[in-house]
């Protein structure tokens, strides 16, 4: 998916959310256990109840991947009934070299056809260069993450004062561009996302955090809108999670509306739709 056509789906649906679909067993109403594939009919609910308020998926891959070739058979149908004017991201965090790095790339692009893949910078240039090298495709480098042992790293501080994500965004963006480089900003930090949109004022932010994480979606709009509205906004467990009960599709489209309808009203007052 193009960047012009990211932004074309979220003003035609005024949104800018996105759903991870972080599918646990242990979470789903029980009588979806008895189905030949759980995850998959509990993600087909949630994609049904939700495809009409979001523009984005993005399944956790480590929420498939522990239930092995079962998992991957979910995650593949998952994907394949996702509806084609939604952007997909693999959230992956993945991070390697050389061949690695390449055969990554292409199993979330060439095999699952995923838009997008949520890649850790450590590694540096040649860890993400194999995931640039393809059309309408994205990285979503990780950058400003909201959990506590990001202070362990990311805010350490060089000689001249330059903060480590700082130097992370400055290097990394001479890699690609706004049109295919994205990056992870944790919600929880709001005023930090504004420090983030002055070093990378035209890329698209993925944002975790809003909801069961209590980041504020007011805030993450304030600090992060762009002329392109440049924010994808996730919610996982306080949409998908919000009813274990029967009507857990049901509740989840309240929530999705909810915050659509948040979104639409940011998106008007900025005179973006």
């Amino acid at each position: 998916m193009t960047k012009q056509e990211l932004i074309q789906q979220i003003k035609r649906k005024k949104s800018f959310l996105c759903v991870g679909l972080d599918t646990d067993l242990a979470k789903i109403p029980a009588s979806l256990l008895e189905e030949e594939d759980p995850i998959f009919a509990f993600n087909k609910a949630i994609i049904d109840a939700t495809k009409d308020f979001c523009v984005a998926y993005k399944p956790n891959i480590a929420f498939y991947e522990r239930y092995g070739i079962k998992g991957w058979q979910a995650l593949e149908k998952t994907l394949n009934y996702i509806p084609k004017d939604c952007f997909t991201i693999a959230d992956a965090k993945r991070g390697d070299i050389g061949n690695t790095s390449s055969y990554y790339a292409d199993a979330f692009f060439n095999t699952y056809h995923f838009d997008s893949i949520t890649v850790a910078p450590y590694m540096g240039k040649d860890s993400v260069l194999p995931f640039l090298n393809y059309d309408n495709k994205w990285v979503i480098l990780l950058a400003l993450t909201s959990n506590e042992g990001s202070k362990d790293f990311q805010f350490m501080t060089a000689d001249n004062g330059e903060k480590l994500f700082e130097k992370v965004l400055k290097t990394s963006s001479q890699w690609g561009t706004s049109e295919n480089l994205m990056y992870v900003v944790g919600a929880t930090r709001a005023e930090a996302i504004g420090e983030v949109r002055k070093l990378v004022p035209d890329h698209f932010f993925l944002v975790p955090g809003v909801g069961a994480q209590g980041g504020s979606l007011e805030e993450v709009v304030k600090y992060g809108f762009n002329n392109d509205c440049g924010l994808l906004v996730n919610s996982s467990r306080g949409i998908i999670y919000a009813s274990n009960g029967n009507d857990f599709a049901e509740k989840a489209a309240e929530k999705a509306k909810a915050l659509q309808q948040q979104m639409e009203v940011a998106m008007k007052e900025r005179q973006f739709i």
